[in-house]
């Protein structure tokens, strides 16, 4: 499962590379106009460490992204998504990923970034992809869906939130600081938050 782990990996690194200019443009708006910049940066250097060696469990190849992340990403992107990967790291299996270990990750995440970020729901973030997307795992589950259909699910709820993040003001970071004009523009961690979202999706069905 490492190298099925280490391939949905390289193919997150590789989308949010592409989409390096999209999510400079999106900060341009609102931000400092480095998103984009930073994280490409930090997923070229995942990239990297991830051929220059073997891993034995999913426990280290998660850990090494989420080292990577905080020390090459700038801004507070570095921080928070390796918080996320490194809390992701403590609980991830190394066997198939059923339905609980999806929602124990997305919660794992969830704990990561907010202890480092204190977002919450609707505060134009990435925790606007991101919550929805874990929520709707959760009541796939309690709806009894197939893992399928729950991940089917939890990409649109993703998309959602993301769009979302369009009409809101920003009241934490960067953004926060233009009040009112912040609204009318996608926030760029909500979606680079839905690309990661999307790509794993899409890799693990």
């Amino acid at each position: 499962m490492t190298e099925k782990s280490k391939e949905i990996i390289n193919k997150v690194a590789d989308v949010i590379i592409e989409n390096k200019k999209y999510l400079t443009e999106l900060d341009s708006a609102i931000g400092d106009g480095d998103h984009g910049i930073n994280m490409s940066k930090g997923f070229n250097k995942v990239k990297e460490k991830l051929e220059a060696k073997d891993y034995e469990s999913n426990k280290e190849l998660i850990k090494t992204v989420a080292m990577t992340l905080i020390s090459t990403v700038g801004g507070a992107s570095g921080p928070l998504y390796g918080t996320a990967f490194l809390n992701i790291s403590k609980i991830i299996p190394d066997a198939d990923f059923d339905l609980d270990s999806l929602i124990e990750i997305g919660e794992s995440a969830v704990a990561g970034i907010q202890k480092r970020g204190k977002a919450e729901q609707g505060e134009k973030t990435m925790m606007d992809t991101i919550i929805p997307a874990v929520n709707s795992l959760k009541e796939s589950k309690e709806n009894g869906d197939n893992i399928e259909e729950a991940l089917k699910q939890c990409k649109a709820k993703a998309e959602e939130g993301m769009k979302a993040t369009i009409d809101m003001q920003a009241t934490k970071g960067r953004a926060s600081y233009l009040g009112k004009r912040s609204i009318g523009h996608q926030d760029p961690g909500a979606t680079s938050s839905y690309l990661i979202i999307k790509t794993v999706v899409d890799e693990l069905y």
